[in-house]
């Protein structure tokens, strides 16, 4: 069996390699030039070119690269584990791709709902139990139990680059001008897009706010949290640190952005995701 994800698990394809997983790159375009994320461009020098006045857009790995990355294996089990569908379109140009080769009943394709730190987290726990010698079928069940439990929020810096990905519900779209509050955005019920969660003065009361959510959910040391941020290390710190207080026994991991999710959640950005393990 082999796992295949995509750049959206903050995996790079050599990253990938070393653990024994094939890794689509994402793709983000300046100046109508498309560069591969984690290969050509790094999450620093695509942020350098936004904050030189360039407008970014993203893309999906190509039909043509998944069929590609598909005819490696025509005797193997494949398990696809792809970024929410809605807030991509990879999921649906993997289903598209999966049904252009021969070996299509071999593939099997997760829509993880979600992207970053807890897609990443999916791929680990399919490689742990790909190790324990359980089965495709049982290590699906085993992620989407996972998934069932699973919380994303960003804090985004610059409302403008939400409302150009038409990623956001039309109310959310309506919070561009607002942005002396802080808005915490969370995905909608299908995970294809964003909403307004709360409108909070200071990033302080605003990591709050998503603190008590993780308390409703259940969040605990059976849970990992994940703090992702577009260049403001800083901050990111200290929302580690204001988490780690209240959840003691909790993994928290801190990640920099990919450029793909930069070019939607703009620069300063903050994402603050948990997801049962």
């Amino acid at each position: 069996m082999k796992i295949i994800t995509d750049t959206g698990a903050l995996l790079s394809p050599k990253e990938g390699e070393k653990l024994g997983v094939g890794v689509l790159p994402l793709n983000v375009i300046v100046d109508k030039k498309s560069y591969k994320e984690f290969v050509e461009i790094d999450s620093q020098e695509f942020l350098d070119m936004v904050k030189e006045g360039h407008i970014p857009s993203s893309s999906q790995p190509s039909i043509g690269e998944t069929i590609e990355m598909f005819e490696q294996y025509p005797d193997e089990e494949l398990l696809v584990i792809n970024m929410a569908d809605g807030l991509s379109g990879t999921y649906q140009s993997t289903m598209s791709a999966k049904e252009s080769v021969d070996h299509s009943d071999n593939i099997h394709v997760i829509n993880s709902m979600t992207l970053c730190g807890p897609q990443k987290y999916l791929v680990e726990k399919a490689l742990a139990l790909k190790e324990k010698g359980l089965d495709i079928h049982h290590i699906m069940k085993e992620l989407h139990k996972s998934i069932a439990c699973e919380k994303s929020f960003l804090i985004p810096q610059d409302f403008g680059f939400l409302k150009r990905g038409g990623r956001l519900t039309p109310l959310a779209a309506t919070l561009g001008g607002m942005l002396k509050i802080t808005p915490i955005m969370t995905t909608t019920k299908d995970a294809k897009r964003l909403e307004k969660y709360a409108m909070k003065k200071t990033l302080k009361s605003a990591v709050k706010e998503i603190i008590k959510a993780f308390q409703e959910l259940g969040v605990n040391e059976e849970f990992k949290i994940y703090v992702t941020h577009a260049g403001v290390l800083k901050q990111a710190q200290d929302v580690v640190k204001q988490l780690q207080a209240t959840f003691e026994n909790t993994i928290i991991e801190m990640y920099d952005l990919s450029p793909v999710f930069i070019a939607q959640g703009g620069p300063g950005c903050i994402a603050i995701q948990t997801i049962r393990k």
